[in-house]
């Protein structure tokens, strides 16, 4: 039974040398993987949570009534859709239209439950999208308007930034027939 035993402890011995010495310890990448990501990095990524802010400080600015304030975040030549295909195309129009709908037919407007996700596109998938910083943001919109009719839904929107950080598109995802219903316009 020794010697089963000395021959046990001398192959497990022999199994556990090992002549090849240990890779020192680094801090580099053993494969290409990281090189090639920092020179084609991937289809999109987060972007900076600053815009969230942004996104945040956008809705406080249309609660308010400060129309200007959030027309100021907008580039001259923005564009600003809604999913119905209808759009408003310069800050003109869109200041106008909103000061005009913030003031003859909104009585008041609050947000809440916001979700925002800044996304930086490096690479447009397909379509219309384009490169650089898009906000995605969803929100419930409570709404009373001037004759006294109220209402409560869910939007999203999509925000591009231009690369002086101004919304130069904004599409907002909102079923318009409730609306028009409650306005009669």
């Amino acid at each position: 039974m020794k010697k089963i035993l000395f021959f046990a402890a001398g192959c497990y011995f022999l199994l556990s040398c090992n002549n090849k010495p240990s890779e020192p310890m680094t801090t580099e990448p053993k494969d290409t993987a990281t090189a090639k990501t920092a020179a084609n990095p991937p289809q999109s990524e987060f972007a900076d949570p600053r815009y969230a802010d942004m996104g945040r400080k956008g809705l406080m600015q249309m609660s308010s009534g400060d129309i200007k304030g959030w027309v100021d975040a907008f580039t001259d030549d923005a564009i600003f859709y809604w999913s119905s295909g209808d759009s408003l195309a310069g800050k003109p129009a869109i200041s106008k239209w909103w000061t005009d709908r913030r003031t003859n037919v909104i009585d008041s407007i609050r947000f809440s439950k916001d979700i925002w996700l800044p996304l930086k596109v490096n690479r447009p998938q397909q379509g219309p999208d384009i490169p650089g910083i898009w906000l995605l943001g969803w929100y419930m919109v409570d709404v009373k308007y001037k004759n006294g009719k109220k209402l409560s839904f869910w939007v999203h929107s999509d925000q591009h930034f231009s690369n002086n950080d101004k919304i130069d598109r904004y599409i907002q995802y909102i079923d318009r027939a409730p609306i028009v219903k409650a306005v009669g316009k």
